[in-house]
């Protein structure tokens, strides 16, 4: 019988090269729009969610796969910076990494552009090579940005050694009954409770505190956030509870939702209680969003 180690957060997912862009408004259909600044950035919601969890005290380790190139080679770079367990981040020749370009205006919104690349190849042999991380670990953090057959492999392998599954289900897509029935907490937004549930949603506390309670309804709990109102838990057994955002000056969202489930994951690897987890994710993400933007591309760059 395997040994689950408390602390240690796997994270099965994707590796991007984010360009991010700074301008006044992000373009319409054929418009050309001037922007001011821009930036590299690395990413994808998989490195984003290892890296939070580091950030937070928890084991981090990344499952993934990059191409043998410029980028591949940053994203590599920056785990090791990071302190993230990379050791079962392969590196796929003749395939590009992952990358996005990222348009921000100046009300800190934004809109994106991803290529997947080599994340498209991360099958069950790597989840194979990965058998005794996955073993060890409290939890498996997943992502929709990777082919959730892989994703199912990954969640199968690690529930049958004790591990408790997370799912970030973004971006929104139908999932697998198999891949549903394993996961112990869905994270979501607005937009994202909105598909899964199958009922609209408002965008607001009231609006998330009905979502969670739906989404209990397919997935032991759920954790529905919504931006700068706070953030909704409800679970099978009808444990529900809603937590305000704490007030600060937003320079930027960008990024928040990956650091909130980052936070929440490494949490609950510790064995805190549910609600312990959420209010530190909640506190983890305020943070982000209110970081000075010299600060905020210190850390994008790996150099905090």
């Amino acid at each position: 019988m395997s040994v689950v180690s408390v602390g240690l957060v796997a994270v099965f997912g994707s590796l991007h090269y984010d360009i991010m862009v700074n301008a006044p408004d992000r373009p319409r259909k054929g418009e050309t729009v001037t922007g001011y600044a821009w930036q590299p950035k690395c990413g994808g919601k998989g490195g984003n969610q290892a890296v939070s969890a580091a950030r937070a005290g928890a084991q981090s380790a990344m499952i993934g796969a990059v191409g043998d190139d410029d980028f591949g080679r940053a994203l590599l770079a920056n785990l090791d910076r990071s302190s993230v367990d990379h050791r079962f981040v392969r590196v796929e020749p003749g395939a590009g990494s992952g990358m996005s370009v990222a348009i921000f205006d100046t009300g800190g919104d934004y809109g994106a552009v991803i290529v997947s690349g080599s994340n498209l190849t991360l099958d069950e042999k790597d989840v194979a090579k990965a058998a005794d991380l996955l073993a060890r670990a409290s939890v498996l953090l997943l992502q929709n940005e990777v082919p959730e057959i892989s994703n199912t492999a990954a969640a199968r392998a690690a529930k049958a050694a004790g591990a408790r599954v997370v799912l970030n289900a973004a971006p929104a897509r139908t999932l697998p009954a198999e891949l549903t029935a394993l996961v112990d907490f869905v994270i979501v937004n607005a937009i994202e409770a909105e598909f899964l549930a199958g009922i609209p949603v408002i965008d607001t506390l009231d609006g998330a505190i009905e979502a969670a309670r739906q989404l209990a309804g397919i997935y032991p709990a759920a954790v529905v956030t919504a931006g700068g109102e706070g953030v909704a838990y409800h679970d099978r057994n009808g444990h529900a509870f809603a937590l305000a955002a704490i007030p600060v000056k937003v320079v930027s969202t960008h990024g928040a939702g990956d650091e909130f489930v980052g936070a929440f994951a490494a949490a609950l690897s510790r064995g805190e209680p549910v609600e312990a987890a959420v209010a530190a994710a909640n506190a983890a993400a305020a943070r982000l969003v209110s970081m000075p933007e010299g600060e905020r591309q210190a850390r994008a760059l790996g150099r905090e």
